[in-house]
């Protein structure tokens, strides 16, 4: 997960890591990865395909730009990285496994990350990603909100959310950024901290209405007449007949199922018990194996199941 840096030239061979470049490289945490994992719905986990930024300050006497491109390349991130100041340019390359651009928030998925914190009103507490400082490393970088405030864009005043990035670099002091951002997201102000200046715009731009969910509509239970509709009436006609046909294939294949059902209501006529139902469970119930055999139809002169069973018992 280290990454390598070098200049336009062939590549050094014989080059030795010094004390600081031999410490192992920063890593996002997990509260950082699991906040970009919720933002799948505006790329899957917000990592970099391709980008290219262009920062110039014009200055009239040292004017200066700087110019950075980052390419994923197969398994790494390549990096192009280039500074000009007056006539002097200076061009740096370095390259990253993407293993270690987990939890990476380039300049592109900055602005998307900044807008998904405004419309949510919600910064990540003790986050951090990753992005990369002046010099084109790796470090931390942590977002905090600074509340809501009223500015004057135009001739209008408007409330805007504060996030505040500070990029924790290794070897410099931190560098902050505050972002003004619209309800809707949009970016109204920057402010580079410990800079005399500030990006502003200068025309309010239309507000992106919240989407207004409607509720599911309701429908009343209609009653189901299926008599009336010829394809049920048709279905459950076709299903009768299927069943009066497999019913009475049955029977032709076990003609004693019929003679122990004739056997049955012969009983229950001869006996003609006021309790049918236990009448037939008792009789029944003597062909179950794990059932203990009891007295046969003892029931067919009492009516009620919920007698007791003890013969010896006296009963009311």
């Amino acid at each position: 997960m280290s990454s390598k840096h070098q200049s336009t030239g062939p590549r050094a061979k014989d080059h030795q890591p010094s004390a600081h470049e031999s410490l192992p490289p920063p890593e996002a945490n997990a509260e950082a990865i699991q906040f970009l994992s919720n933002l799948c719905y505006l790329s899957w986990d917000l990592h970099i395909m391709e980008q290219h930024t262009q920062e110039f300050i014009k200055f009239r006497i040292l004017p200066m730009e700087r110019k950075m491109s980052l390419v994923k390349q197969d398994d790494q991130l390549a990096m192009t990285r280039s500074v000009k100041e007056g006539e002097e340019v200076k061009t740096k390359r370095a390259f990253f496994p993407w293993s270690s651009t987990e939890g990476f928030v380039s300049e592109a998925a900055n602005l998307l990350l900044l807008r998904v914190m405004a419309w949510r009103q919600l910064v990540p507490s003790n986050a951090h990603f990753l992005a990369l400082d002046t010099e084109g490393k790796l470090c931390y970088s942590t977002y905090q909100a600074l509340g809501t405030q009223t500015i004057q864009v135009g001739r209008q005043q408007v409330d805007v959310f504060i996030v505040e990035q500070t990029v924790h670099s290794d070897e410099g002091i931190p560098s902050s950024c505050q972002f003004y951002l619209l309800s809707d997201g949009h970016l109204a102000k920057r402010i580079q901290v410990g800079s005399p200046g500030c990006c502003m715009i200068t025309k309010m731009p239309i507000l992106r209405e919240k989407d207004e969910i409607e509720p599911r509509p309701v429908f009343e239970k209609q009653p189901l007449v299926w008599e009336d509709d010829m394809e049920l009436y048709s279905r459950f006609v076709d299903r009768k007949e299927e069943l009066r046909l497999s019913h009475a294939s049955y029977l032709r294949r076990h003609p004693e199922a019929q003679a122990l059902v004739s056997d049955f209501l012969l009983f229950l006529l001869l006996r003609q018990p006021t309790d049918v139902v236990t009448f037939a469970a008792e009789y029944f119930g003597a062909f179950a194996k794990r059932n203990p055999p009891t007295p046969a139809l003892r029931s067919s002169g009492r009516p009620s199941p919920f007698r007791s069973l003890d013969p010896e018992r006296p009963t009311d």
